[in-house]
C-alpha cells in the first residue's frame, strides 16, 4: 500500500491528483503543520527536511511533490504521463522547473511574508517585488499556452499535473487576470473528473 504524507492544501495535492488519475489505492496520512507534526522525531525520521508531502512505497521514500508525480509516472508508464520521445521528455522536464522555480517560489515568498512568518521577520518590499516576478512568470506561460492544449505535446504529461496545482495557487493570489488562457486552462484541468479539491475548497474543508 502506498502511504502519501500531507493533507490539503499542501502540495500534497499534486500526488493526490497523480494518484487519482492512475487510480492507485493509497492510505493518505495527515501531518498536521499548524500543530508542528512534521518536526515530531517520527515524521523526521521519513523526511528530515521536515516537509511534506512523503510518499512511501515500500522501502522507497520520496519526497518533493514534483518528484514523486514523476517516480509514479515512470512507475506506471501505461498511462503515457511521461512523454516518449527525448525532445517532449526534455520540455516536460523544462516546464516542469519552470513552474517550481519561477512561478511557485515567489508564491511561497509571498505566503511566507503575508502570514507564516512572525510579523517581526515579514518584509512587506519582498511581497511587492515577489508579485511582480510571478506576475512576469505568469506572461510567459500564457504566451506558450496561448495556441496548445497542452503544456507538452498533444497529450497530458506530468507537466500538466504540476500547472495545475500551481496555477491554482497563482489564482488564489490574483495572479492570473491578466492571463485568460490559463484560467481556461486551470478550468479544464479541475473539470477533470479525478481532480483533488481545489485550494480554496480544500481551506473551506478545513474550517468546516
Amino acid at each position: 500500500m502506498l502511504t502519501l504524507y500531507g493533507a490539503p492544501p499542501t502540495r500534497a495535492l499534486r500526488v493526490v491528483w497523480l494518484l487519482n488519475e492512475l487510480g492507485l489505492e493509497y492510505e493518505l496520512h495527515p501531518v498536521k503543520l499548524l500543530a508542528g507534526e512534521h518536526y515530531q522525531p517520527d515524521f523526521l525520521a521519513i523526511n528530515p527536511a521536515a516537509r511534506v508531502p512523503v510518499l512511501v512505497d515500500g522501502s522507497q521514500v520520496i519526497t518533493e511533490s514534483a518528484a514523486i508525480q514523476l517516480y509514479l509516472a515512470e512507475k506506471y508508464p501505461e498511462a503515457g504521463f511521461i512523454p516518449t520521445t527525448v525532445e517532449e521528455r526534455s520540455q516536460m522536464y523544462r516546464w516542469i522547473f519552470f513552474l517550481v522555480t519561477e512561478i511557485e517560489q515567489p508564491l511561497w515568498r509571498i505566503a511566507r511574508h503575508t502570514f507564516l512568518y512572525p510579523l517581526e521577520k515579514r518584509l512587506p518590499q519582498d511581497v511587492d517585488l515577489a508579485v511582480q516576478e510571478c506576475m512576469e512568470m505568469v506572461a510567459v506561460l500564457e504566451r506558450h499556452m496561448t495556441a496548445r492544449e497542452f503544456i507538452v505535446g498533444d497529450r497530458l504529461s506530468v507537466a500538466d499535473f504540476n500547472a495545475a496545482y500551481t496555477l491554482d495557487w497563482a489564482n488564489e493570489e490574483e495572479m492570473l487576470g491578466d492571463a485568460p488562457r490559463l484560467r481556461e486552462y486551470l478550468a479544464s484541468m479541475y473539470a477533470r473528473p479525478t481532480a483533488p479539491p481545489t485550494i480554496a475548497e480544500a481551506f473551506a474543508a478545513m474550517e468546516s
